[in-house]
């Protein structure tokens, strides 16, 4: 007796927003961007994301040009009531079936108005409209079902609402408990590492061609708001060794420059290394506008706090006088004291660590001036008091 072959898992996806308030420009699109990253996180591979007008056409063709080589297709909005919501349109042209009022979700749909004791607009009956081969995904925060399309040769198409609160849910409620039992992406194996006192560009050099255009494991640099990223992943059969294997040219590469790992956050990387030495922290910031008291000013760990702008002589007056007065005044461990001057485009930072084992002051200059300088003097700062700590001659 043969057994049905499994299906292939769908481990290539694209999404497309539709939408003419999006393309316009009138509306922001946040719903792809969080599907990609959910998509990413279940080991699959997003291909493209693109956004097309309320045209049946440019819709249509968007999406055959998706499905010729992605496993799964994603469409956000288009699924309202009024004329120029086409999505149901342009799915049902593209797998040439006629769409029907489906008993089932008239009914729904008329209940919902009527337990809110409105009047039921015949249009909304488009929304209870359903194609053969396409099942209904129920939306519990709005009137508009999604559909789940399983097209030939193992392809999937997954049609949601527009409106995120909509969206969010019945991706994870209803598309990801389908889609899983289907078959979606691979175990991926990721690492990343997050660097400060050094630019994206320069990483890249020292990382060097060959590793970053590798295929498998993918290798990439990111120029994020607190650091610059460096993520090595790989996916599939062997997949921890290979990220292992590049992950220790990373390391070689550019270790002197890694601050902490993962989703790691400035805050998070000083409140950890003050816990391991039992420690509390006090600061004092000048010049920076609050921009240090932002970045670590909720930690547990923090006692006190305190931001001013520059005086007319900032370089009048001693950092590590200001140090030892903010940790003697609070009672902590660690006092802190950072000051911010413009020096032509450019920010100049100056950083005082004091702790019960000896200080620290470094002179840093942060790139750029006014609120963009004043937010990468207080990573300055964080980076100095995070040396500092784990530098400390009894850890």
């Amino acid at each position: 007796m043969n057994m049905p072959r499994a299906a292939q898992p769908l481990l290539t996806a694209e999404v497309i927003s539709v939408g003419s308030e999006i393309t316009v420009g009138d509306t922001r699109d946040t719903n792809a961007g969080e599907l990609a990253r959910d998509l990413t996180k279940r080991g699959v591979q997003v291909l493209r994301l693109g956004a097309v007008p309320d045209d049946l056409a440019v819709v249509r063709a968007a999406l055959e040009a998706a499905v010729s080589h992605a496993d799964l297709v994603v469409t956000t909005g288009g699924l309202g009531p009024t004329p120029d919501d086409l999505t149901r349109e342009a799915i049902a042209a593209l797998v040439g079936e006629e769409p029907t009022i489906d008993p089932d979700l008239e009914a729904w749909l008329r209940d919902r108005f009527e337990r809110r004791g409105m009047a039921f607009p015949e249009i909304n009956l488009k929304q209870a409209w359903r194609i053969p081969s396409a099942e209904p995904l129920p939306n519990p925060n709005g009137s508009a079902p999604g559909w789940l399309v399983r097209l030939p040769h193992e392809r999937v198409i997954v049609a949601l609402p527009g409106p995120p609160v909509e969206m969010r849910a019945m991706w994870r409620d209803e598309a990801i408990p389908r889609l899983s039992r289907r078959g979606l992406g691979h175990e991926i194996v990721a690492r990343t590492y997050r660097l400060h006192g050094i630019g994206e560009s320069h990483a890249a050099e020292l990382l060097g061609e060959a590793l970053l255009r590798g295929r498998d494991p993918d290798v990439a640099t990111y120029a994020r708001v607190e650091a610059v990223d460096v993520r090595v992943a790989s996916t599939g059969p062997g997949a921890r060794q290979r990220v292992d294997e590049a992950a220790a040219l990373v390391e070689a590469r550019l270790g002197t420059y890694v601050w902490a790992t993962g989703g790691t956050t400035w805050a998070d990387a000083v409140s950890t290394a003050l816990a391991d030495r039992g420690w509390t922290l006090a600061f004092a910031e000048h010049g920076l506008g609050g921009a240090l008291t932002t970045l670590l000013g909720g930690l547990d760990r923090v006692l006190r706090t305190e931001s001013s702008a520059a005086d007319r002589h900032p370089e009048t007056f001693d950092l590590e006088e200001v140090a030892e007065a903010v940790r003697q005044g609070s009672g902590a461990d660690v006092g802190l004291a950072v000051r911010a001057v413009p020096r032509g485009e450019d920010t100049a930072v100056t950083v005082t660590v004091r702790t019960p084992e000896g200080d620290r002051t470094e002179r840093r200059l942060a790139f750029l001036g006014g609120p963009t300088g004043k937010s990468r003097a207080a990573m300055a700062a964080a980076s100095v008091l995070l040396h500092a700590l784990r530098e400390s001659p009894n850890r």
